[in-house]
């Protein structure tokens, strides 16, 4: 009898019960960025003055007007850290969920990378004053998020917990400030993303639905990496093990870089289309959703022509032009957080009527890997 009960009990229904975001400081126009981020005064003469040249193509190239930072550009000191921009979002989403932050049962945080210990996800149960949960952190880069919020659902799903904080923040910026660089030794893949990438956090509350209950539900988180045979477009030099810092510093190996000409556009495109667009193709055969019903498709390209070749592709899936949803423009590229603050957004900002679909898929380059979900609002 036990055993044909679970049966009766198992897979539950997910919603999210409540949603939070947060960007650090005032919007900060474009035209300041190199003022917030500090000028490379001892870079190559090569570099700085492709760096004058790149600046207004990319002014004319990305969609991103505004960009948030956690950094005081006078005193060079940062305001925030991942740790309490998760916190702030964090908080907001149990407050629109009406939860108690002891009350929570699991914490799942994401992002892109991390080198801290102890991990992210315990720093933050701490900061919220929540004596006892379970807890994982993840970090995969973009898709990171996604597989934070697949982790979670599923365990909600499946009975293991009946609530889950799902979390993700990105510091960009302390990885794009000049002091952070060892100029001289700065290369163009390395200084690109300073013209795309921003702060920020966001948080999904997550829980068991109670029967009939009206809300966003999570239906179907799908995650895979195709970069089994393909190079790495995006990541550091840093081995599988612990540098001397100095040695680290002087030989550069902690710098960013992505691959942004050659390299990235033969790997992202494949027979039959993009990388992109074919990771799309295996999420909806697996996970099958009628396109008329997609009110928002969450994308998020810094590159106005990427988003548009994109949508291109996207339109032969039946997938309209005007579901496009991208807060790009207001915020810069937040990494892994975009995809639940577009949530927050659409959550607090849009309507949603009943069976309306939500739709949102990335592509990451750092390795290829690729992640997407589907989520749909339900009257009770």
């Amino acid at each position: 009898m036990k055993q044909q009960n679970e049966k009766n009990l198992f897979p539950r229904p997910v919603i999210v019960a409540g949603s939070g975001s947060y960007l650090p400081g005032d919007p900060i126009p474009k035209t300041e960025l190199n003022f917030y981020l500090g000028e490379l005064t001892e870079a190559p003469l090569k570099i700085r003055k492709w760096m004058k040249r790149i600046k207004e193509l990319m002014s004319e190239l990305l969609e991103v007007e505004y960009y948030h930072f956690a950094l005081d550009p006078v005193s060079r000191q940062f305001t925030e850290d991942n740790i309490s921009m998760s916190v702030k979002a964090a908080r907001q989403a149990l407050e629109a969920s009406g939860t108690a932050a002891a009350d929570v049962q699991l914490i799942v945080y994401g992002s892109a990378h991390q080198d801290q210990m102890p991990t992210a996800s315990v720093r933050i149960q701490e900061a919220l004053g929540i004596d006892h949960c379970a807890e994982l952190s993840i970090h995969a880069n973009c898709t990171s998020a996604y597989k934070s919020l697949l982790v979670a659902s599923d365990m909600i799903r499946f009975g293991r917990y009946n609530n889950a904080l799902v979390i993700s923040s990105g510091m960009s910026s302390s990885e794009l400030v000049a002091e952070y660089y060892n100029q001289p030794l700065v290369t163009k893949e390395e200084l690109f993303l300073r013209y795309f990438l921003s702060d920020g956090a966001s948080a999904l509350f997550l829980k068991a639905a109670p029967e009939n209950a009206a809300g966003l539900y999570v239906d179907h988180v799908y995650m895979e990496s195709v970069g089994g045979n393909k190079p790495s477009a995006m990541g550091n030099k840093r081995p599988a093990y612990w540098m001397n810092p100095r040695e680290e510093f002087e030989k550069g190996y902690h710098h960013l870089a992505q691959m942004f000409q050659d390299e990235l556009r033969k790997n992202f495109h494949e027979a039959g289309g993009s990388v992109f667009l074919n990771g799309l193709k295996r999420m909806l055969k697996q996970y099958p959703v009628d396109t008329e019903t997609i009110k928002y498709f969450q994308v998020n390209f810094p590159s106005k022509h990427i988003s548009e070749l994109i949508m291109d592709e996207c339109t032969s899936l039946g997938i309209r032009r005007e579901t496009l949803y991208s807060k790009m423009s207001s915020m810069g590229y937040l990494g892994p957080p975009m995809a639940f603050l577009c949530l927050d957004r659409i959550l607090r900002e849009e309507k949603l009527a009943n069976r309306d679909v939500v739709l949102s898929f990335v592509t990451e380059v750092s390795k290829f890997m690729q992640a997407g979900y589907v989520m749909s609002w339900h009257e009770s």
